[in-house]
Order: structure tokens, then C-alpha cells, then sequence
């Protein structure tokens, strides 16, 4: 794998992963996997920075590893692992936090509105769990991160704190301590929009549940979710149109899922009513989720297969992050761990 471009990635597995995962992220993970050297974690340490519930927390957290693999992630090409099960994560966050300026954090524009919701229940770690993700991301030396628009403040945090914080301290400038790695923004399908408001995002956190499509819905409830999808009374689907957000993200959608690209999509359904079209849509997303249920099933019925899986990409992961770690801690001027 030495020699290829590395990218690091992850998913919280708070709730049920859907479409938007899938298309904004997890599917073209299993494009890079060919050509770089990809590390993918299921960051359960972040899922906790709201209330959570501990079986539901240890549930998801096997189920979405579960789907990374069903979705084609190959153990042979990627390292998989859980984001707590390597402690390098929590104690690079702890260094990193004691340079980070608490202006920086404040300023962040999601916990700014994660804060507004959740009024006085604000915990300190919604505050710094932009420093735990730059901890991920530098503990791998990793030069591309894939990211939506919603987390591209997120990586500049991180490429700060390694440049500012951490290099430009504690590093020569010839050797510097951390890779600053630079951001791979998958345009194609990278914002999946609510069925039920199409200038909002998909959401595992939206409390409406015909709001998404779960990886794991079963065919009829992905018919039904998509029947009572909200649209517009113009007769014809386009891309573009400003005023009308449902049939560009609703087109969209049947755009990835059928395969057939934006361009034949477009032609195909600019005559066409939503009477017809929903049909059409639900049929697609179906037979595209229909592999990816099937290997999900496969895979839980192995006995020993995922925990395999888990502590060998586990191993794996541990043995950079360590090393990437130990650095930082000797150029702090920390004792030697060993």
C-alpha cells in the first residue's frame, strides 16, 4: 500500500446510516480503495457528545461497520476499525486541545447551531470534538480527506492546528511533525436532501423518519417513504431550478440510483408527472440498496467474520497512529511511552 496517496474517513453510527451516506461518502470510499491507501473508521468517540444510549451506541457501531463492508469496502484494500478501540485518538486530542486558541472552537459554525439546539444540555465535548477530528485525521499522516461542504471548516481547523499549532512550534521547518492534509470534495451526489424538505440535508438526526431512506429499509417502506416524498405541482422534473429544490434533489436521486447519469435522467423525466416518476425512483432505489442488504445479512450471519475484520484494521491503524503520536509527544517534550 506505501507509496499511494492515503485518505482517512469515518461515519458516527448515531442512528441508521442512509442514502446520503451511502451516495455522499461510503460508495465513493470503495472507488478510492483502489488506487490509495484508505484507512475507514466508524467514529463512535464523536457519537457521544450528545446523550446517548450505550446498547444502541454499541449496536450501531457493528451495524455501520457491518455496512461499510456490505457497501463494498474490501478489508484486503482498507483498514477498518472503531475509532475508540485505538486510545491514540483521545490522547492526541488531549495535546492538541492545550494548543488549540478556544476562539478557534467557538467560531465553528456547527457548534454554533448544535449549541442553539440544544440550549443549556451543551456539553464541553460538542465544544472540542473538532479537535478530536483533527486528531483522526493527523494521527494517519493523511493527505486527502474526504469532505461535504458542511465539514470543509472542520479540515481547515485541523490543517491549522497541524501548520500552526503543532509544526510551526514543536517541528524544524524541514521535518515537520504532522502532514497537513488537503480536502477531496466528491461533488457527485455529496449532498443527498431530505425527501421532506429539499434545502435541507438528508439527516440521521432529523426526528422524521419519511424525512430519509435507510440503508436497511425494507422495499416497502422505501416505496412508501418515496410516494409520500414532498414535491412541487409543475409537471416535468429539471435540474437547477431554484424554485424547486424537491425535483432537482428527487431527479438527482434517480440520477445515482438507476445508473444512468444526470444528463439521460434529465431528458427522460422532463415530460414526465411525479405520478410517474415516484414509481420509477422507488424501483431504482431498491434494486440499487438490494445488493447491498443481501451482503449485509452475509456478513452478520458469519459467525466471528466482523470482529475479525475490526481487529485486524484495529492492528493496523494502531500501529501508525502510535508512532504518529509518539512524535508528538517527544517533541513536547513528553518521556518516552516505552
Amino acid at each position: 500500500m506505501s507509496g499511494r496517496p492515503r485518505v482517512l474517513s469515518g461515519v458516527q453510527p448515531t442512528g441508521a446510516l442512509h442514502l446520503g451516506n451511502w451516495l455522499g461518502a461510503i460508495r465513493n470510499w470503495v472507488s478510492l480503495q483502489h488506487d490509495h491507501d484508505t484507512f475507514f473508521c466508524v467514529v463512535d468517540l464523536h457519537a457521544i457528545t450528545v446523550p446517548h444510549d450505550p446498547a444502541q451506541l454499541a449496536e450501531n457501531t457493528r451495524r455501520t461497520a457491518a455496512l461499510y463492508l456490505a457497501s463494498g469496502i474490501d478489508p484486503e484494500r482498507s483498514s477498518v476499525f472503531v475509532q475508540s478501540q485505538v486510545p491514540a485518538h483521545s490522547e492526541l486530542t488531549w495535546l492538541l486541545n492545550c494548543v488549540t486558541p478556544l476562539n478557534w472552537l467557538e467560531r465553528m459554525i456547527q457548534f454554533k447551531e448544535k449549541a442553539r439546539k440544544q440550549g443549556e444540555n451543551v456539553s464541553v465535548g460538542l465544544l472540542d470534538y473538532p479537535v478530536l477530528m483533527a486528531a483522526d485525521i493527523l494521527l494517519y499522516d493523511a493527505d486527502l480527506v474526504p469532505v461535504g461542504e458542511d465539514q470543509k471548516q472542520h479540515l481547515e481547523l485541523a490543517r491549522d492546528i497541524a501548520q500552526q499549532r503543532v509544526n510551526a512550534r514543536f517541528a524544524p521547518e524541514e521535518r515537520p511533525l504532522l502532514k497537513v492534509p488537503e480536502p477531496l470534495i466528491l461533488a457527485e451526489g455529496a449532498r443527498v436532501m431530505s425527501l421532506v424538505d429539499g434545502r435541507s440535508k438528508m439527516s440521521k438526526s432529523d426526528p422524521n423518519e419519511g424525512s430519509r431512506i435507510n440503508l436497511l429499509d425494507p422495499p416497502e417502506l422505501i416505496t412508501r417513504k418515496i410516494k409520500r416524498a414532498k414535491t412541487d405541482p409543475v409537471m416535468g422534473l429539471e435540474f437547477g431550478n431554484p424554485e424547486r429544490p424537491e425535483a432537482d434533489n428527487l431527479l438527482g436521486l434517480y440520477a445515482l440510483l438507476s445508473g444512468v447519469g444526470r444528463e439521460a435522467a434529465a431528458r427522460q423525466c422532463a415530460q414526465m408527472g411525479w405520478g410517474q416518476f415516484k414509481p420509477l425512483l422507488a424501483e431504482a432505489a431498491v434494486e440499487a440498496l438490494r445488493p447491498l442488504q443481501e451482503r449485509y445479512e452475509e456478513i452478520l450471519a458469519e459467525p466471528g467474520y466482523l470482529d475479525q475484520v475490526l481487529r485486524s484494521g484495529r492492528e493496523r491503524a494502531s500501529a501508525v497512529a502510535e508512532a504518529s503520536l509518539e512524535r508528538v509527544r517527544t517533541a513536547m517534550g513528553f518521556l518516552p511511552a516505552r
